[in-house]
């Protein structure tokens, strides 16, 4: 008997945990058929094939270099990769290593016709994936143009209006958001701020204590000042997470004033970010190994920025 694992995943909340019940029957079914013996199942909830970022499809791969089994079967190849260049690297990873991926549904061979048979249904699995992600973002962009929301936890302050899906003020949590505003402006410090917040009760969004990054997130949002903002395209790192805030000041950012109802004034929000922008000059001082007399006082007259002791 042919010892075989199975894998099995659906690609977001949106889909039902039922979908991996379905997959694995017809894997078992397949499997009975074909006098396989299944050692283990591994299932990957929530989690796109788009990446190879699945905590048990590696979990698959290192046991498959390990020689713990001959087969993968798989309900469709598009559970396996969605990507076609991480279906081929893995593909021939374990193929190296004696292990074969088999599909229930599209059964394939060793032919030069299978081989282009999976060629395209992997490339069909990467346009559906691709095009999808298009549709998508359209969705999203049209949502930022009339200033709702695309999704995600509002901050701290606001709520979701669910019929507009507009930013509506929450005025328990934006008495707490005024006061840390209030107490920058006032020269009050970072712990200070946290311990009478906790003291109160308040909680972030998360329903978290406050730290040090609940503040520096807060003092940072324009949506305080009434700024909606949206960046799209921040591109993703090496490992395909979202570089967050990296185009930010970028032509592809959707920014509108007055698009968010504001509760600290631009005023005060701009008078908050110039403070901390010299805290984080004096910062950096602090930590020369020469002590620069001018630290912090010359700027460049084209862009601005802190000249550095050399």
């Amino acid at each position: 008997m042919t010892e075989v694992v199975a894998y099995a995943r659906f690609s977001s909340d949106n889909q039902r945990s039922e979908s991996i019940d379905a997959q694995l029957r017809a894997i078992r079914k397949f499997c009975e058929d074909n006098n396989y013996n299944i050692l283990t199942c591994y299932v990957d909830e929530a989690k796109s094939a788009t990446t190879d970022r699945r905590p048990a499809f590696q979990e698959m791969i290192d046991d498959a270099v390990k020689g713990e089994f001959e087969k993968i079967v798989i309900h469709k190849l598009d559970r396996f990769a969605r990507n076609r260049k991480d279906s081929i690297v893995y593909k021939a990873l374990l193929k190296e290593y004696g292990v074969e991926v088999v599909s229930v549904t599209e059964p394939l061979s060793s032919s030069p016709e299978s081989v282009i048979l999976e060629s395209v249904l992997e490339g069909m699995a990467e346009y559906y994936s691709l095009n999808l992600s298009r549709e998508v973002k359209k969705g999203q962009k049209e949502n930022a143009l009339q200033c709702k929301t695309i999704g995600g936890t509002p901050p701290l302050g606001y709520d979701v209006d669910k019929n507009t899906l507009k930013f509506v003020i929450n005025e328990h949590e934006a008495t707490a958001v005024r006061y840390i505003f209030q107490s920058v402006l006032n020269g009050i410090g970072y712990k200070q701020i946290i311990a009478q917040l906790n003291a109160w009760g308040y909680r972030t969004k998360a329903g978290n204590p406050f730290a040090v990054t609940s503040l520096n997130s807060i003092l940072r949002n324009p949506k305080y000042k009434g700024e909606y903002r949206y960046c799209q395209d921040v591109g993703k790192d090496m490992v395909k997470r979202r570089a967050a805030h990296k185009d930010y000041e970028s032509d592809a950012v959707i920014r509108k004033k007055g698009g968010v109802p504001a509760i600290i004034s631009e005023r005060d929000f701009d008078k908050v970010q110039q403070i901390m922008d010299d805290r984080r000059i004096r910062d950096t001082s602090a930590n020369a190994k020469e002590n620069y007399l001018l630290s912090g006082k010359v700027r460049c007259g084209e862009c601005g920025a802190s000249y550095c002791g050399s």
